[in-house]
C-alpha cells in the first residue's frame, strides 16, 4: 500500500551554506507563509506583491534595530524545489549576522529545519521522486568528474525512468492476473501466460544488467581501492607520496617501516582513486610486522586494482612469475610496476619483463614516468559503460531492491511453469511490484523516510 508522507507544513528554516565565515551566506525558508513572514521582517519592496522568481534589495530589521543589507530571492509555489513558497535570503557572512537572522525568524514562529527537509518536502510534494531525492545528498558529496556526472543523472530522473518503465510493463500484467480473481468461478484466463513469461524474462535481463553495474557504481561513488603491494623495500611508500607529490607515507631504506596501511585519495582524470600504502609482502618473525602483512592480504582481497611493485634490481624473473601468479589467481585487475629503472644500466627493462601483462617501469624516487602511470590507471580501470550513457546503480538500497526484485521474479517464473493458480502467481508479482515501488518512493513507510533524510546536511 501506498504511503504518502504526512509532514508538517510550518514554515522552516536553515543555512544553507557551509557554516563559518565568507562572503556572503544563504538562510533558506520554505512553508506556505514563508514570504509572508520575510515581508514582516524586509525594509524594500513590499515582497507578497512581487511576482516569483524575482530578487530584491532590502534591510531585515528586527523591529527598529537593522541587523543585515541583503538579497532575498522569491520562489512561489508550485515553481520552486520544494513545491512550497520559498525564500532565500542572501547575507553577509558573518556567523553573528546569520544567528541573527535564524533567531529573528524563530521568533516570528519559524521552525529551524531538521536535516533533508527541504529535499522531503519536494519528495512529499511530488517535485522529486525518493531516488532523485538521494542523489541531491549524493551530487552534494560528489568529489569527482564520474561520481558528480552519475548523481546528476540520477537527479534528472534517468534511472527513475528506468525503473517506472519496468514497474508499468509489470502493472499492466498484474492488473489483468488480479480481474480474473475477480472471475475465478467462471475459470477465465485474461492474462496470457506465455506473453507474461516471455516480459518477465525480458525484465529478469534488463534487471541483471542494472544489478551487475552496481560494482562499478561504488567504484564511481566511493573511489577506486588501489593497494599498493610489494615485497619490503620495493618503493611502495614512495610511490605514494610521488603519486600525491606530498611527503604522506615515512619512507626508509630499512625493511619493513610501513607495518600498517596509509590511505589517501587523488583525482585522476575525473575518477577519484583511493591508494592504499601497505606493509610489504615476506614472512617475518616481527609480531608487529606480521599482523601489517595480513592487514596487507586483506587489503588486496577487498581492492578494486591492485598495484603490485617490485624493485627491478633485485627481484628474480622467476619469484616475480610466482607473484603474478598468485595476483591473477586473486581474480581483481592488478599493474606489475618495475620501481628504480633509474638504476638500470641503460636504463632499459630486461627482455624477459616484455610479456607480462599490464606492465610499466618507473621511478618513483626520481618520479619518472609517475605521469604515464596515472595514464595507465585510467586505461586499467574500465568505465565504458559509464561512459556510453548507460545507467548505473550507486546506492545499495537501490541494489538491494533490485536484487529483491529478480528473487521475485525467478518465482514468477517457477511458478508459471508450475502452473500454479493466479492468486498465488498474483502474490508474486505484487512482491516485485513492491520492490521496484521502494525505490521511487512510490511504496514507502515512515521509517524508511526518516533513515534517508536524517543523512542529509541541514539546509539541504
Amino acid at each position: 500500500m501506498i504511503n504518502k508522507y504526512q509532514d508538517n507544513h510550518d514554515t522552516i528554516i536553515a543555512l544553507s551554506t557551509p557554516t563559518g565565515k565568507g562572503a556572503i551566506a544563504v538562510i533558506r525558508l520554505t512553508g506556505e507563509d514563508a514570504i509572508k513572514i520575510t515581508n514582516k521582517v524586509f525594509k524594500g519592496k513590499d515582497l507578497e506583491k512581487q511576482k516569483t522568481h524575482t530578487i530584491h534589495f532590502g534591510t531585515l530589521r528586527d523591529e527598529n534595530t537593522i541587523i543585515d543589507e541583503v538579497l532575498v530571492s522569491l520562489f512561489r509555489n508550485p515553481n520552486s524545489y520544494t513545491g512550497e513558497n520559498v525564500v532565500e535570503i542572501s547575507c553577509h557572512g558573518s556567523a553573528y549576522i546569520v544567528r541573527k537572522i535564524i533567531q529573528l525568524f524563530q521568533k516570528n514562529k519559524v521552525r529551524y529545519a531538521n536535516p533533508g527537509e527541504f529535499t522531503k518536502r519536494a519528495f512529499t510534494n511530488g517535485k522529486l521522486d525518493l531516488a532523485q531525492a538521494e542523489a541531491v545528498a549524493d551530487l552534494i558529496a560528489s568529489d569527482s568528474e564520474v561520481s558528480h556526472h552519475a548523481a546528476l543523472n540520477q537527479m534528472r530522473g534517468g534511472f527513475s525512468k528506468e525503473i517506472k518503465t519496468l514497474r508499468e510493463k509489470l502493472i499492466n500484467f498484474a492488473s489483468l492476473i488480479e480481474l480474473e480473481l475477480d472471475f475465478s468461478e467462471e475459470d477465465v484466463e485474461f492474462a496470457d501466460r506465455a506473453e507474461l513469461k516471455s516480459l518477465v524474462t525480458h525484465l529478469q535481463s534488463i534487471l541483471k544488467d542494472l544489478i551487475e553495474s552496481f560494482d562499478l557504481g561504488n567504484v564511481i561513488k566511493n573511489g577506486v581501492p588501489t593497494v599498493i603491494a610489494g615485497k619490503p623495500n620495493a618503493g611502495k611508500s614512495t610511490l605514494l607520496n610521488a603519486l600525491l607529490n606530498e611527503e604522506k607515507a615515512i619512507v626508509s631504506e630499512i625493511p619493513g617501516t610501513t607495518r600498517d596501511f596509509i590511505e589517501d585519495e587523488l583525482v585522476i582524470g575525473g575518477i577519484s582513486f583511493r591508494f592504499i600504502d601497505t606493509a610489504g609482502l615476506r614472512q617475518t618473525e616481527d609480531k608487529v610486522e606480521a599482523i601489517g602483512v595480513k592487514r596487507t592480504y586483506e587489503k588486496m582481497k577487498d581492492a578494486s586494482l591492485i598495484i603490485y611493485l617490485f624493485d627491478v634490481k633485485e627481484t628474480e624473473v622467476s619469484e616475480l612469475f610466482d607473484e603474478i601468479k598468485h595476483l591473477e589467481e586473486m581474480n581483481i585487475p592488478f599493474l606489475v610496476i618495475a620501481n628504480k629503472i633509474d638504476l638500470l644500466e641503460k636504463g632499459e627493462l630486461p627482455e624477459e619483463f616484455s610479456n607480462i601483462q599490464h606492465f610499466f617501469g618507473i621511478s618513483a624516487g626520481k618520479k619518472l614516468h609517475i605521469e604515464s602511470l596515472k595514464k595507465k590507471l585510467l586505461e586499467v580501470v574500465n568505465l565504458d559503460s559509464f561512459k556510453t550513457g548507460n545507467t548505473v546503480v550507486t546506492n545499495v538500497r537501490h541494489y538491494e531492491n533490485l536484487v529483491n526484485t529478480q528473487k521475485a521474479l525467478v518465482d514468477v517464473i517457477q511458478a508459471l511453469e508450475n502452473g500454479v493458480s493466479g492468486d498465488f502467481l498474483a502474490l508474486d508479482i505484487r512482491e516485485a511490484l513492491h520492490f521496484l515501488g521502494e525505490i521511487t518512493g512510490e511504496i514507502t513507510t515512515d521509517d524508511l523516510l526518516a533513515n534517508i533524510f536524517s543523512k542529509f546536511c541541514i539546509g539541504k
